[in-house]
């Protein structure tokens, strides 16, 4: 596996008059998560584009898994993963069928083998045989990035991946990419949801009008803000909380836990 990650320096794109990407530095490293964050048109799914080799930059460099991806694209696609905004399976094939074809594209050994591990491992064996264009959208979405999986690329481009998802099977996915990522694999993830970014990312980069303003582990970028006043309250769980408990995947949270929470500081007791 190549220690390289990704690595973008200076990177622009303009389409026509608009300038999406004005000079993006970022590095994800070997065994780490980075999620970039970002409001709607802020740059996210162009700088994946342009890691993924699907776009050409402007100027600047960027490098994936050591190769650069304009001189050496065919080199970077066989070493990235990448799953878009919208599921990429053939919903004519079966969901085994999809599997067993990327892998059989990989040139890998036991291709069949592939695909069944990955059905076991996303929840979808028994669904293995059916189309996929049968599925629903959850179950879509997690063939897909069962797909991207395929291979063990040292680079995965995540785009938004846990779009569509219900509650379940979005901690699936992040269990999953915590564990790529302590395998060794270079994630960059968007997302527009916050609090994926603070579970999953060991770095968190904020891309705004096409520059990445701030970049740093999510204590770093606390630190921005005023420290905070803590205030013992009671903790109800959440309606996520309750819906996994239901469906078995975990314990519904305790009431008056006593967590800190930050808001004003608690009167001392009399007493």
């Amino acid at each position: 596996m190549s220690t390289a990650g990704v690595r973008v320096r200076g990177v622009e794109k303009s389409f026509g008059d608009v300038h999406v990407l004005r000079g993006v530095d970022l590095e994800v490293a070997p065994g780490s998560v980075v999620a970039l964050l970002g409001s709607n048109g802020a740059g996210k799914t162009t700088l994946v584009r342009i890691l993924s080799t699907l776009l050409r930059p402007d100027a600047g460099t960027a490098t994936v898994a050591g190769f650069d991806v304009v001189a050496d694209a065919a080199q970077v696609r066989a070493a990235i993963s990448l799953t878009g905004q919208s599921a990429a399976v053939d919903d004519v094939l079966t969901g085994r069928e999809n599997l067993t074809l990327v892998a059989r594209l990989r040139h890998l050994d036991a291709p069949g083998a592939v695909a069944e591990a990955l059905l076991a491992r996303f929840g979808l064996t028994d669904a293995g045989g059916r189309r996929a264009g049968t599925y629903s959208g959850g179950m879509r979405r997690r063939l897909d990035i069962a797909m991207s999986l395929i291979g063990d690329p040292p680079v995965i481009l995540l785009d938004e991946p846990t779009t569509g998802l219900d509650p379940q099977a979005r901690l699936e996915v992040w269990a999953t990419i915590a564990e790529l990522a302590a395998g060794g694999t270079a994630v960059l993830l968007t997302t527009q949801h916050l609090d994926e970014a603070e579970h999953l990312a060991d770095r968190v980069a904020i891309l705004h009008e096409g520059v990445v303003v701030q970049d740093g582990t999510l204590a770093e970028l606390r630190r921005l803000l005023p420290p905070a006043t803590v205030e013992y309250v009671e903790k109800q769980p959440s309606l996520e909380d309750v819906f996994l408990a239901l469906v078995g995947a975990r314990p519904v949270a305790t009431a008056a836990t006593g967590d800190p929470t930050p808001t004003t500081p608690a009167p001392e007791d009399p007493s």
